[in-house]
């Protein structure tokens, strides 16, 4: 079976992670990844959070799985030269430059539309077209100007942001599918465009539950909040809600048994209402199913806290786990708190590819996050990281039709390497 994206190819501009995860994205359908890196210094990344001395970090080796690598100089007449016959021939450009970068290279819309007509530009920016639209970002700055960090965190602490990468990642996956978007669009028009995506209106989307309470809230005070049922006023704007369901379901994060020394000895649990009267069974308050304070859901809002507090008593005498398996004979809603440590270890997530093992030639084993999304006609498989430069030769080649002597002369120039005098230097 071949892989859905095989025959697109890929010039990968991208760096750090909101780019690099759009591609390896793709990469992972089997688009053929080319990424562009500086001679001698590529991706940043490589030598960001080192754990190991010396070798590709996990920072990068696992954001450009399935990629290859070519370096160029783009400041060289040659470099550039290159670039170009690779606009020729890829299908898709993808950059998350500051603004203007490739302008500067040389490579505008209009010349890139020149040399390909067909080509599709993808850009990650912070902003879209405004007052912010020149101003540089990053990860936690996507998500204080999407929304995120003023809606999470609890009502008398300051704003957090989420340890999920939903600005840089999040970016990068909105990118994608607006790629291959642009992709099917190009096979009846026959045209490439530009694909913009800001991290700003990425987190925005991912926090669009929040944008309906803000529009909800001009109406009255949202019931299912827990400041709701303490009787404290709402402002102007949503509020900070702790741990409360997002969904009209209320919901919190409960002790387990061995919270004193355990971390994550925590559960996730909903009072859904269809499974109302299976929650005071399990919890051994049979009498609440009938209660005129507790049998409604409208009944039970004031009083939050007092309900949770009895359901943590029950989930305190039980390890996440034992928690989980019993609600879930039940149907009702929940989940456990699970570490870094032990989603590693979970083997379920190994066989299903959700986790995979990479072996590297300098770093050796380690573990990744695989592809999220599953095909059942067209898998997709996880490969390393490429060493800087390591398919250079093959792709001036192999794809851009480069004699032998053609590529030992665009070394010679510093147009794929750095010359052996500057690197003295």
């Amino acid at each position: 079976m071949g892989k859905a994206l095989e025959g697109v190819r890929i010039l990968d501009f991208t760096h750090v992670q909101s780019g690099p995860t759009c591609t390896q994205l793709l990469a992972w359908f089997g688009a053929d990844v080319i990424k562009v890196e500086r001679p001698g210094v590529g991706d940043i990344t490589r030598g960001q959070l080192q754990d190991i001395p010396k070798v590709d970090s996990l920072y990068f080796t696992m954001l450009n799985h399935n990629k290859r690598s070519i370096t160029i100089d783009s400041k060289n007449k040659k470099g550039l030269e290159i670039l170009e016959r690779l606009v020729k021939t890829c299908d898709v450009l993808v950059e998350n430059f500051a603004p203007g970068a490739l302008d500067r290279m040389g490579l505008t819309w209009e010349r890139i539309q020149e040399l390909n007509p067909r080509m599709i530009y993808a850009s990650v920016k912070g902003f879209g077209p405004g007052p912010y639209e020149d101003c540089k970002v990053y990860e936690n700055v996507a998500q204080c100007t999407g929304g995120s960090a003023s809606t999470t965190g609890f009502r008398d602490g300051p704003p957090l942001v989420t340890g999920a990468q939903i600005g840089d990642s999040g970016t990068g996956l909105h990118l994608a599918l607006g790629i291959v978007t642009a992709l099917f669009h190009r096979t009846h028009s026959g045209k490439g465009q530009r694909v913009t995506c800001a991290m700003q209106d990425s987190v925005l989307n991912l926090a669009r539950v929040k944008m309906r309470d803000q529009q909800r809230l001009t109406h009255g005070p949202l019931t299912e909040y827990s400041q709701y049922g303490e009787g404290i006023p709402f402002g102007d704007a949503v509020p900070r809600a702790g741990n409360d369901s997002g969904g009209g379901q209320p919901g919190r994060i409960l002790k387990c048994k061995g919270w004193e020394t355990d971390p994550n000895a925590y559960i996730y649990f909903i009072t859904q209402a269809p499974v109302w009267e299976a929650i005071c069974d399990v919890i051994g308050e049979p009498e609440w199913k009938t209660h005129p304070d507790y049998a409604k859901p409208p009944a039970r809002l004031p009083r939050l806290n007092q309900i949770f507090a009895r359901i943590e008593q029950w989930t305190m005498t039980k390890t996440k786990f034992e928690a989980m398996e019993i609600l879930n004979k039940y149907d009702i809603p929940c989940g456990p708190i699970l570490s870094m440590k032990e989603l590693a270890e979970d083997k379920s997530l190994l066989a299903t590819g959700t986790m995979v093992e990479v072996d590297h030639p300098t770093r050796g084993k380690y573990l990744s996050v695989g592809n999220p999304v599953k095909l059942s006609a067209s898998p997709s498989d996880v490969r390393r990281s490429p060493l800087l430069g390591e398919h250079t030769e093959e792709i001036l080649r192999d794809v851009l039709g480069y004699t032998a002597e053609e590529v030992t002369e665009l070394k010679t120039v510093g147009a794929t390497e750095v010359r052996k005098k500057e690197a003295a230097e």
